[in-house]
């Protein structure tokens, strides 16, 4: 999604990978089997640095369980870069996935199609948290500054416009340095 949108990428497995890179996407899968080789890898120390030091993250669904400050269940490690308390597999199990239409804020055009695959929600949100997007009265879309966390995957419904909205925010970081 990001290469058609004209973005350079690569994946980041190590912590050298994250050298030189401007902005990062933290993407969905197992968050349990993410953390645990986030620390065995170093990378969630290296991944908290590359945030504080104002480079623009996306996590979507277990990625933004990945930036939250914490899980409602407690125990797994997080990378505490956004003022979010996230409850995993908050829809229910992978039985239960599910795709909806939602406005997203920021987000021009029609509703976005969103894929919702074993989903998180956001159960808290700090008051620096600006919140995008609800489904059902639950929030799944946020940002707080450079970072934005989707609770659903845009990337399979084949809709570039959040990644394009992400990628925004990669350049505006670019312009302020």
């Amino acid at each position: 999604m990001l290469e058609a949108l004209g973005a350079a990428v690569r994946e980041v497995r190590q912590v050298e990978h994250l050298a030189g890179l401007e902005g990062l996407v933290i993407p969905g899968g197992e968050s349990t089997t993410m953390a645990k080789l986030m620390l065995d890898y170093g990378l969630l120390e290296a991944v908290r640095a590359f945030g504080h030091a104002g480079h623009p993250i996306y996590g979507s669904c277990a990625g933004l369980i990945a930036l939250s400050r914490g899980t409602v269940e407690g125990g797994q490690p997080t990378l505490g870069l956004m003022d979010m308390v996230a409850r995993r597999n908050a829809f229910g199990r992978q039985l239960h996935s599910f795709e909806a239409d939602l406005d997203v804020s920021g987000i021009d055009g029609c509703p976005l199609r969103a894929v919702f695959i074993r989903a998180p929600w956001i159960e808290e949100a700090g008051p620096s948290v600006r919140v995008l997007a609800h489904y059902e009265d639950h929030i799944v879309a946020a940002e707080e500054g450079p970072l934005l966390a989707t609770a659903f995957h845009p990337e399979l419904a084949a809709d570039s416009r959040v990644h394009a909205y992400f990628l925004e925010k990669v350049r505006q970081s670019l312009l302020r340095r």
